[in-house]
């Protein structure tokens, strides 16, 4: 399929380094979409191995492919090259170890095409064998598919899987575009995208499987530890709460509370209480706040943070807060 530069519908970007076995796959995967009019950008971040003569084996035999080169500068830096590069108004993103499955890239460039949003992912299926943990993970974001879900998780955790997105451009511009430091690229991007109003959502089906290995960066880069982590929603956090009039709350007096209202005081907002059901912290302080029941909580002057980490405690603060006149976005905010 030849397609010129001006009838462009999507740009693909596919950092890879160092994944010789997989990479062929993921590549076909991409270039098995032709109802749409795409460009697939491998963009080689410094491989050692044979990568970089796959990706140019199948750029030889289309011509959607280009091969690009950063010389191992980093995946931010990859992905700065590729955007740069990038010839079409919709940026979709892969991972040179994954697959992305059939229809999922025309099943999102219908929805951006006819919908107002920033960004749009897909359901996504963890293999071939992960922790218990990353399976709770990905079913908590398999589940999230409207802007108001993505809205009312972002400071849980990431809700959406950075390679099975496709993201508009000028609303990636609108942000500043990727951004490099001692977090995670994708999750400073939506969280960027999330204050700035820009809606995200998913298509409801399963787009791409998601291949989880020992080297994956997930796993071993500093950035995504639970430390940085948490500093970078703070940072977000703090912005998104310096908006308020109203008294900061943190519901959950415990060690997730209390990270949580460290991590936002850096950036100068400090929690004027926190909010616990146990009876043996109320009366005492934290991080020099009074600890207290929820009783006398009031919309009209208090704006409060859930951050508690026991499971199910989420919906029955949820149900707790809602029945006392509290919008979630509006009055109240869950975090992690």
């Amino acid at each position: 399929m030849t397609s010129s530069p001006h009838a462009l519908a999507i740009s693909v970007l596919l950092p890879f380094r160092d994944v010789a076995e997989t990479l062929a796959e993921a590549m076909q995967s991409v270039l098995a979409e032709r109802s749409v009019a795409l460009e697939l950008l491998a963009i080689d971040d410094g491989s050692r191995d044979g990568s970089r003569a796959v990706a140019m084996e199948l750029a030889r035999g289309d011509d959607r492919v280009r091969v690009l080169d950063t010389r191992g500068e980093g995946l931010v830096a990859a992905l700065t090259l590729g955007v740069h590069e990038a010839r079409a108004p919709l940026i979709a993103r892969m991972d040179g170890d994954d697959v992305s499955l059939p229809a999922r890239l025309a099943a999102q460039h219908a929805r951006m095409t006819s919908e107002p949003l920033a960004a749009i992912g897909a359901r996504v299926e963890a293999f071939p064998d992960v922790a218990q943990g990353l399976r709770r993970y990905v079913d908590w974001q398999n589940a999230l598919l409207t802007p108001e879900d993505h809205a009312r998780e972002v400071f849980i955790e990431a809700p959406l899987c950075h390679p099975s997105t496709m993201i508009r451009r000028d609303a990636l511009a609108r942000v500043g575009g990727y951004r490099h430091g001692a977090f995670p690229e994708d999750y400073d991007l939506w969280l960027r995208l999330a204050l700035a109003g820009e809606p995200m959502a998913k298509i409801d089906a399963l787009g791409l499987r998601w291949r989880h290995r020992a080297g994956r960066l997930t796993f071993t880069d500093p950035r995504y530890s639970p430390e940085n982590i948490r500093a970078l929603k703070g940072a977000h956090l703090a912005a998104r709460l310096r908006r308020e009039t109203r008294a900061i709350v943190v519901w959950g007096a415990g060690p997730f509370g209390r990270r949580l209202a460290r991590a936002l005081e850096p950036h100068g907002v400090r929690a004027t209480r926190f909010v616990d059901i146990d009876d043996a912290k109320i009366g005492r302080t934290a991080r020099g706040a009074p600890i207290t029941s929820g009783a006398g909580l009031d919309p009209a002057v208090h704006f409060v943070v859930f951050a508690v980490g026991s499971l199910g405690a989420r919906a029955l603060v949820r149900e707790a807060l809602a029945a006392a006149g509290f919008v979630e976005g509006r009055d109240f905010l869950c975090a992690a």
